[in-house]
Order: structure tokens, then C-alpha cells, then sequence
């Protein structure tokens, strides 16, 4: 019987994208998820991940941070949740970026922003929340 869910730590460096990734990847295939939707949504885990990695633990000042992921399958949808302890960023409040700013040359753009963009495009359901300390970037993919 497959897992219904599963969960595992990794250390808040770049060099656990790939893990993180291989981890989602693992337990997606393992419910025979497309290949395509793995691959975005392990492309708007990567962009949120980055982010936590590269700003939140650091604006944080934390050395040793960590990002817990949690994997499930229920009811024909796939979730992936981020938790972390860095400082508290609703990716969902910085905005989306408007078409104007997306048809502009990438040196015109505001810096930052389309990452998350990316991610919140790449999965059928984001949604963020703060709480006991902790964000928590909840990602899901509907499967047809």
C-alpha cells in the first residue's frame, strides 16, 4: 500500500533543492502522478524554497535553519507543504505581476517577484499561512 503521506527535514541550504525535489518526485511517482505536473510542481517548490533559503532564514540572521516538507495524496489531490522558522513572508501579499510588467524587457522589471509568480502558476491551489511560529507554504495539485 502506498503511503498516504509522507514527511522529512532538510537543512535550509542550496544544496537540499535537489533532494527536496527527488523527495516530491519520489512519492508523486510512486502515485502515478503525470510527469508534467511533477515537474511544476516541483518547479514552484524550488522557487518558494530558494526564496526561504536565500532571504528568510537570512533576514532571520539564522545560521542553521531548517525547511520541513510534507508530502500527501487524498481525495484526487496532491499537496506539498513548506514549513519553516524564518521570518514571516506571505508570498501570496507581495502580488502578481501585471501584464504590462511581465511584457516589459527583463532589465525594465522590478527586481523580485517572479519567482513567485512562477510558483503560484505552476500549482492548482497556493495558500500560505503564519502560525505557532512557523510559515507554512502549501502547495496542491489537482489530478484529473
Amino acid at each position: 500500500m502506498k503511503a498516504e503521506s509522507q514527511s522529512r527535514v532538510f537543512e535550509a541550504v542550496p544544496g537540499s533543492l535537489e533532494p527536496i525535489r527527488d523527495f516530491i518526485t519520489t512519492f508523486a511517482t510512486a502515485h502515478d502522478i503525470d510527469k508534467k505536473k511533477i515537474f511544476k510542481l516541483c518547479l514552484a517548490v524550488d522557487e518558494i524554497a530558494t526564496n526561504i533559503i536565500n532571504y528568510g532564514y537570512r533576514l532571520a540572521d539564522i545560521d542553521e535553519g531548517t525547511i520541513h516538507v510534507c508530502v500527501s495524496y487524498r481525495n484526487r489531490q496532491l499537496t506539498v507543504i513548506l514549513e519553516d522558522h524564518a521570518i514571516p513572508f506571505d508570498p501570496i501579499k507581495k502580488g502578481m505581476p501585471t501584464p504590462e510588467e511581465l511584457m516589459k524587457p527583463v532589465e525594465e522589471r522590478p527586481i523580485g517577484g517572479l519567482g513567485i509568480f512562477l510558483a503560484r502558476k505552476s500549482v492548482d491551489h497556493f495558500d500560505y499561512e503564519y502560525k505557532e511560529g512557523k510559515n507554512h507554504n502549501i502547495f496542491v495539485v489537482d489530478i484529473d
